[in-house]
């Protein structure tokens, strides 16, 4: 569905930002699972429901979005397009639901903020905890709505295709503005090895933001995850970009949403192309999706346009499949619509 965007994103990319955007860790195998996953999947639509026009329509947070369907946090945006997160975040706004922006964005929150729109912000724990509180204070000033932990980075997975390139740094002129400290100097994210459980106590007791963990793949850190108190999970293996060979999210999703029994809401990303993959999510035990690669082919081949483009285009498959599995709103997508080879 987003060929066209994707040739002409690859056209205007550096290669190696290209590879970038596009590769995995180690030899790529769970990159290619996140989309394989999904061709295991078949729907069993049902019939004479009468369903009438479609209402796409979901509530996170206080938030109402447009469809189930979310911006996923992906780093170095002015990479793709000059106008960077600033082009995201108005593409996103005009198709009615959230970015979460990412720790690592090339422009400054207060600017992201200032395009309009409801955003999330994604956030590594740092070991500095004065550094990550001052940074929590900054996002909450710009307005964000939720914070989005990644916990599945202990340490950087090793993507070859970097590696190859030699790509370790931005280019001049470009830099992750949301960790300049308070004299002005830009930090490199740091991966924590040593973080634990109390790292979201302590981060719970400085904000009133709703905390959703991502990268959760087993239903045993589910259950800690309800029982440590944070909102919500992204069912996440970071688009295979951290360990290669770890499970598809897809097929992670349902025991991890057993484990949560509805207690909280539970999000998923990795490898949706199609209105029939969000089907397929929200009837495997989802509230909502995100989606990153396609939003970033839409960013560098049309900017703004671009992006409300892609989301555009999702959100009617997603209307066109919804009427043919025989359901009228993401809520009617129930386990008895799936059947997984």
């Amino acid at each position: 569905m987003f060929a066209d965007l994707r040739a002409r994103a690859r056209e205007r990319l550096e290669p190696a930002h290209r590879d970038y955007f596009e590769g995995g860790a180690g030899d790529e195998r769970t990159l290619r699972a996140n989309t394989a996953a999904f061709d295991r999947v078949r729907l069993r639509p049902r019939v004479l429901r009468a369903t009438g026009p479609r209402d796409l329509r979901t509530t996170l947070f206080g938030t109402e979005l447009a469809a189930p369907v979310l911006v996923a946090p992906t780093a170095f945006h002015r990479l793709a397009h000059p106008d960077g997160e600033v082009a995201t975040a108005r593409g996103t706004a005009g198709a009615g639901t959230v970015l979460v922006v990412s720790m690592a964005a090339t422009t400054p929150v207060e600017a992201i903020a200032a395009a309009g729109g409801p955003w999330w912000f994604q956030l590594y724990l740092q070991p500095d905890r004065a550094f990550t509180a001052a940074l929590v204070r900054r996002v909450e000033a710009a307005g964000c709505r939720a914070l989005v932990v990644t916990v599945d980075s202990p340490v950087f997975g090793r993507r070859e295709r970097d590696h190859r390139n030699r790509f370790h740094d931005l280019p001049p002129g470009l830099a992750c503005e949301n960790l300049r400290d308070e004299t002005g100097a830009v930090r490199d994210v740091a991966m924590d090895a040593g973080l634990g459980w109390e790292g979201i106590t302590w981060l719970r007791g400085i904000t009133g933001l709703p905390i959703l963990l991502k990268g959760v793949l087993h239903p045993a850190d589910a259950a800690l995850a309800v029982e440590h108190g944070v909102h919500g999970l992204v069912v996440s293996n970071h688009g295979g970009r951290q360990l290669d060979g770890a499970i598809a999210t897809i097929d992670a999703l349902p025991a991890v949403a057993e484990a949560v029994g509805g207690r909280l809401p539970v999000l998923v990303d990795g490898g949706v192309r199609r209105g029939a993959d969000v089907v397929a999510a929200l009837a495997l035990g989802a509230d909502a999706v995100l989606v990153g690669r396609p939003v970033l082919w839409g960013l560098a081949a049309g900017g703004a346009g671009g992006v409300r483009q892609v989301l555009s285009r999702l959100f009617d498959d997603l209307d066109r499949a919804l009427a043919l599995v025989g359901a009228r709103t993401p809520a009617d997508c129930t386990p008895d619509l799936v059947a997984v080879r």
